[in-house]
Formats: C-alpha cells, sequence, structure tokens
C-alpha cells in the first residue's frame, strides 16, 4: 500500500490550525477563572483583617477597663486594711493606758467587740456567722467571768488579727451561701476580698456581688466563664496560688468607710 505522505502532512497541519484557537481560548477562560477567584479570596482575607482589627480593638478597651476595676478595686482593700491596722494600733494605746492604771478593761472590750462585730457583718461575706459566734462566745465568758479579761484581751486580738487574714488570704474553702433563698453547703474560691466564686454540688458556678449593702451569689451560665471559673478551683486544689487565670469581672465593690 503506497501512503502519500504530502497528504498527511497536510491533514496534520490543517489539525493543528483548527484545534488550536479552541485550546487557547479554553487556557485563557481558566487563567480569568483562577484570577477571579484569587482576587475574591483576596477581598475575603482582607475584610477578616478588618473585622479583626476591630474584634482587637473592643477587646483590648475592654481588658482596660477591668484592669482599671481591679486596681481600683485593691487600692479600696488596701485602704481598708491600712484603716483595720490604725484601729488596733489605737486599741492597743487605749488598752496599755487602761492596764497601766489598773482600770477595769470590760467596757473598753466591749466596746471593741462590738465594733469588730460590726466591722465582720457589714464586710466580706465570708463565713459571718462564725466570726460573729466568736465575739458573741467571747463576751458571753467575759460577762459570766468564766474567763479573765486578759484572756478575753487576747482573743479579741486574734479576732482581729484573722479579720486582717480573711482581708489577704486567697485560697479554697468550704462556705455556707444563700442561692435563691436556700443555704446551700458550697465550695468557694476566695481571692483576698476583692473576688469570690462559688461552686456548688450539682456543678453550679458562680461569683459574689454587691448591690448596695447587700451581698448576692450570681449563677454563671456561659461556657466560657464556667470553663475558666472550674480552672480556678482545679488550681486552688493543687495548692496554685500564683499564675495567670482568665475570670469574668466579679469585683466584690465595697464601700470604705
Amino acid at each position: 500500500m503506497t501512503i502519500n505522505h504530502k497528504k498527511v502532512l497536510l491533514s496534520l497541519a490543517l489539525s493543528a490550525t483548527l484545534f488550536a484557537p479552541s485550546a487557547f481560548a479554553q487556557n485563557n477562560e481558566e487563567i480569568i477563572q483562577s484570577i477571579m477567584k484569587l482576587r475574591a479570596d483576596a477581598e475575603s482575607l482582607y475584610t477578616s483583617i478588618d473585622e479583626n482589627k476591630e474584634s482587637y480593638k473592643y477587646q483590648m478597651k475592654s481588658l482596660a477597663m477591668q484592669s482599671a476595676d481591679t486596681e481600683a478595686q485593691i487600692n479600696r482593700q488596701e485602704t481598708a486594711i491600712k484603716l483595720a491596722e490604725n484601729q488596733l494600733k489605737e486599741i492597743e494605746s487605749k488598752i496599755a493606758a487602761k492596764t497601766s492604771s489598773n482600770t477595769d478593761l470590760k467596757p473598753l472590750l466591749n466596746d471593741t467587740m462590738n465594733q469588730l462585730e460590726e466591722n465582720i457583718k457589714s464586710g466580706f461575706p465570708f463565713k459571718v456567722e462564725e466570726r460573729v459566734a466568736e465575739i458573741t462566745k467571747i463576751k458571753e465568758q467575759l460577762k459570766e467571768g468564766t474567763i479573765s479579761e486578759e484572756k478575753a484581751l487576747s482573743l479579741v486580738w486574734a479576732n482581729y488579727d484573722d479579720s486582717l487574714r480573711v482581708t489577704k488570704e486567697i485560697g479554697l474553702f468550704k462556705h455556707e451561701i444563700n442561692l435563691n433563698g436556700k443555704n446551700i453547703l458550697a465550695k468557694v474560691a476566695k481571692i483576698g476580698s476583692v473576688m469570690m466564686f462559688f461552686s456548688t454540688p450539682d456543678d453550679k458556678v458562680g461569683y459574689v456581688t454587691k448591690e448596695g449593702s447587700k451581698y448576692n451569689y450570681k449563677i454563671i451560665t456561659d461556657p466560657k466563664d464556667v470553663k475558666n471559673i472550674v480552672a480556678l478551683f482545679d488550681a486552688l486544689q493543687k495548692n496554685i496560688r500564683t499564675g495567670y487565670f482568665t475570670l469574668p469581672n466579679a469585683l466584690v465593690l465595697a464601700e470604705i468607710k
């Protein structure tokens, strides 16, 4: 069989001429689509960046406000501690003067115990009933004469020291709280007298807040805040007292008189 090479070459040349424009057009279309997709992706990224910038700006503003609130609260508590320490010094001076003149200490002791009892009742809501009961017991024993004035003095002094310790102490405790009108024995995480969080036996968590002259226990439901509070309880359970913790703004705002 004889093959006409000229015809074959001509046929191949014609095929290349016919198909080349179609392939070129297809490649152009793909390039255009790819460019359009890249442009859309870039615009989406720019939008995301702008949104993240706004979100970051609001977060920083919120953190700055919380930081200012915390600093103000700490300053209030430091002022309260200084006032308590000054009260102790005044009482110590009065007691020294009374003792040196062999004067009856009972009136001074009773005045001091009444003042301490008032401070406990109006102060941070931590073991208030137990601490007041200790003062009442000293009063009764002093009145009945079952303890000496000197013994009563040392007990009152110890209770003043305990009140100062409460303002500074950080730890995990068992504490009875009033939640929705019911008294519940709960775990409490106390951060000095600045914050106090609680965890109930049925796994509700929250914090103490002050409204006017009354302290209330507020339950937290936001999953993120719940997780952060649980992390604080876990850390205190392991005796970890220092570190970085993210917590809801739960400052117990108290007026200093």
